[in-house]
């Protein structure tokens, strides 16, 4: 006779198992049809169909619209130390295959989902691990999590010295969870006193402040194509919409850019890319201007043509569904205002960073906008996000990141 498993059991919908079954690991509140007894809020539970097959085991959450997060759709899973410790083994060797010993000392380390821990991201910087966690399930059992990533970097050799928390999201409060960042003391060591780190991306120098900078403190997921830019610079007058801190803008200058000039609506963002690019010893070829770039392109059409290569790397327009048609909008200017602003021959970046905005969307905006500009494209790449974010099929949130080079013919 079969063991009986130690969880409670869920029932789902069929449309819920459609899902299961295809590859999702996500059941929704309107999939659940019923559960065997009471279930603590981060508490595993078996994923049952209403025929009684068993689709997975996952962490429950009432408070969340998603109900189950699964974990495996392995029966014989036991979810101990050692499952963990080779899960993480499992996503560290992967980044090393693909990136390489040098580029995997910045890289993201666990991409949620597509790594099999769902709701936690950890980027590694150097020799510091940022974590953001967004499952509660995860929440419960971080403390081995993080003991387990420490323990698998050193036992190979690299140098980390802790894990930074930056649980500052609202969206941990729909899971029922608190805000807040800082360290986390791991085995009882003692806590790092920095919250910066020098990093070295592509040949160019950053201080990332995991502290205070956007999501994890860097986006590195463009690092790819930072070095696609970059080959496209030379010799061109490189305009950089939506700069943040400087780095399409660096590896166009690095890249020998005649002049690049880097945009951005904060202050302070463009204050990071001037500091950026003194230390790189780049300032004499890039400079830095705050402005709104939806004011500033249409103010440059009304001036001689003076940038034959644009970059618009712009933030996620759209978080949700019901503002996807508004945000295409949104995309749609930039570009079409971008392409009207390009001599013949020049060239476009463009991307969007919001999975909302599928690829299908994305294409049929860039063409009317070519076609409202009166240019042609000719299509020079097609790219998406570094190898370190992978895109597991059957799980669309981790396919997000679209990115076109272009020449305007």
């Amino acid at each position: 006779m079969k063991a009986q498993r130690p969880y409670p059991q869920i029932t789902i919908t069929p449309k819920g198992e459609a899902a299961l079954v295809g590859g999702h690991p996500w059941v929704y509140e309107g999939e659940v049809t019923g559960l065997s007894g009471p279930v603590s809020d981060g508490q595993l539970v078996d994923v049952i169909s209403r025929r009684g097959s068993w689709l997975g085991c996952g962490f429950f959450n009432s408070r969340s619209r998603i109900r189950v997060r699964v974990l495996s759709r392995n029966p014989n899973d036991r979810f101990d130390r050692a499952f963990w410790r080779r899960r993480i083994q499992y996503a560290w060797d992967y980044r090393k295959t693909v990136m390489g010993p040098e580029d995997s000392r910045c890289c993201r380390m666990i991409f949620g989902e597509a790594d099999g821990f769902p709701g936690l991201t950890v980027d590694r910087f150097e020799n510091v691990l940022v974590a953001q966690v967004l499952c509660l399930g995860m929440e419960l059992i971080k403390e081995e999590l993080f003991s387990l990533l420490l323990e698998v970097l050193r036992s190979d050799g690299q140098d980390v010295v802790g894990v930074y928390e930056r649980n500052d999201v609202a969206i941990r409060e729909l899971e029922g969870m608190e805000q807040g960042k800082g360290w986390h003391p791991v085995d009882g060591e003692k806590a790092p006193d920095f919250t910066a780190v020098d990093i070295e991306e592509n040949g160019i120098r950053y201080t990332v402040d995991f502290e205070n900078g956007q999501k994890t403190g860097f986006f590195l997921d463009q690092k790819y194509n930072r070095q696609a830019v970059a080959k496209l610079a030379r010799g061109r007058t490189v305009l950089d919409c939506f700069t943040h801190t400087g780095s399409f803008a660096l590896n166009a200058a690095r890249g020998g850019a005649k002049h690049v000039t880097a945009v951005d609506v904060s202050e302070f963002a463009v204050a990071c890319a001037r500091e950026n690019a003194r230390r790189n010893g780049l300032s004499d070829v890039m400079e830095c201007v705050a402005a709104n770039v939806f004011d500033l392109l249409p103010q440059l059409e009304q001036q001689p043509k003076r940038y034959d290569f644009i970059i618009l790397d712009p933030p996620a327009f759209t978080k949700s569904r019901k503002t996807t048609q508004r945000a295409m909008t949104g995309y749609k200017e930039i570009n079409y205002r971008a392409m009207r602003l390009l001599p013949r021959g020049g060239y476009l970046a463009t991307c969007s960073c919001s999975h909302f905005a599928t690829e299908e969307l994305f294409l049929k905006m860039l063409r009317s906008a070519a076609k409202d500009a009166g240019v042609q494209l000719r299509q020079i790449e097609a790219r998406q996000q570094c190898c370190d974010h992978p895109i597991l099929w059957g799980v669309e949130e981790t396919n997000y990141l679209k990115f076109y080079l272009f020449q305007v013919v």
